[in-house]
């Protein structure tokens, strides 16, 4: 019989960006499995409000992104609830609407790394040696599709695909201290992905052919953000003893999961005993049918 379960009991989690949205979802249903639940977002009301909700949880509003604030999250689960086995990072801000690399400000860019980017190093920073000195722990950040960068923008596919590295990384480093790191491409239906402003953005996609009629309605009506929570419990658990180093879709009753990049080899040859390619045999090669 196995061993592994789902609960969490006795556990102590921290969700950043928990205080709405897929954040907030996550921390009820970890809560509800057990675990101790510290939550954070940015703005305070509505961090009380998730923390006087979710059963014994403790909230706390700030930037993660800055590396006391970071340092104060884990800390204060450690205080509350004795350990820190559990960091969920779902904190995100979108993309200015129409921002291409063509009109974004410098400005806009870094507070767009910063939000996705530097939020998840500095919990992850702050988390990681708990965990090795605990003997484990499971971190489960938050990317999206836009990483592939169909959809256009600069700052969001750019901090999104840097949260995939990074997570990537700390799973081979943290790997053999029991430690396991995971990401999950979210879709669901929020405050970020509502309202009129929402649906001219993803009209717009359309029309410039970034996105397709498929992906356009999915878009326009996902499904509530419970139905995500699941694949962040499930990695969160016991049950996920085994899984690292992974990049996850959940979208409504979609569960998918990204192969692992690999380079196709176009042409090869020795370099002891062969020139460098010329440019010209270089444009013939990668002509060629994939």
């Amino acid at each position: 019989m196995p061993t592994s379960s789902p609960n969490l009991s006795g556990r102590g989690a921290v969700v950043v960006g928990g205080s709405r949205g897929v954040g907030l979802a996550v921390a009820e249903l970890l809560a509800s499995l057990g675990a101790g639940v510290v939550v954070n977002g940015r703005d305070p009301e509505a961090v009380a409000q998730a923390a006087q909700r979710i059963p014994n949880a403790h909230g706390l509003a700030g930037s993660p992104a800055d590396p006391e604030m970071a340092d104060a999250l884990i800390e204060s689960c450690v205080q509350e609830f004795g350990r820190i086995d559990v960091l969920v990072n779902c904190a995100g801000t979108p993309e200015p609407a129409g921002s291409s690399i063509l009109d974004i400000t410098s400005a806009q860019f870094r507070d767009l790394i910063d939000a996705h980017l530097g939020t998840t190093f500095e919990t992850c920073r702050a988390a990681a040696p708990r965990m090795v000195a605990q003997g484990g722990g499971a971190i489960v950040n938050t990317s999206s599709f836009a990483f592939l960068g169909d959809y256009g923008g600069t700052g969001y596919p750019a901090g999104k695909g840097g949260v995939n590295g990074l997570t990537l990384a700390i799973a081979a480093e943290l790997k053999e201290h029991g430690v396991r790191a995971n990401v999950v491409c979210p879709g669901a239906k929020t405050r970020l992905s509502t309202g009129p402003d929402y649906e001219a953005q993803i009209a717009d996609l359309y029309r410039r052919g970034l996105l397709d009629e498929v992906s356009m309605r999915g878009a326009l009506d996902a499904a509530p953000p419970e139905y995500v929570a699941p694949t962040y419990a499930y990695l969160a658990s016991d049950l996920a003893g085994n899984v690292t180093g992974q990049i996850f879709v959940a979208a409504g009753g979609f569960v998918g999961r990204f192969d692992r990049q690999a380079p196709a080899i176009i042409a090869y040859r020795d370099h002891r005993d062969s020139p460098p390619w010329s440019i010209t045999k270089l444009d013939e090669l990668i002509r060629q049918p994939r």
